[in-house]
């Protein structure tokens, strides 16, 4: 495992009302979500990377404005057509 070092100013944090672990976790959610959301990582990495249990990183995908799952609309009528 790598560790990263993120350097915030102190004033930012207090903007945000937050402590430094709060933002380590946001911050590292808001990448999974991201890197997903340009699929350099499934959901599974991604919810990894975040810290958090798959289904809950999906969950939270709707609010960063990210679709759960990435099917074209004719995608999704020949996975209907198949089932």
């Amino acid at each position: 495992m790598a560790d990263l070092t993120v350097r915030i100013p102190s004033e930012r944090l207090d903007a945000l009302g937050i402590s430094p672990t709060e933002a380590a976790s946001e911050i590292l959610l808001a990448a999974a979500v991201k890197l997903y959301e340009m699929g350099r990582l499934s959901s599974g990495a991604a919810s990894e990377l975040a810290g958090l249990p798959r289904t809950v990183f999906l969950c939270k995908l709707a609010d960063y404005g990210v679709a759960t799952f990435r099917l074209t609309e004719e995608e999704l009528q020949k996975e209907l057509a198949d089932s």
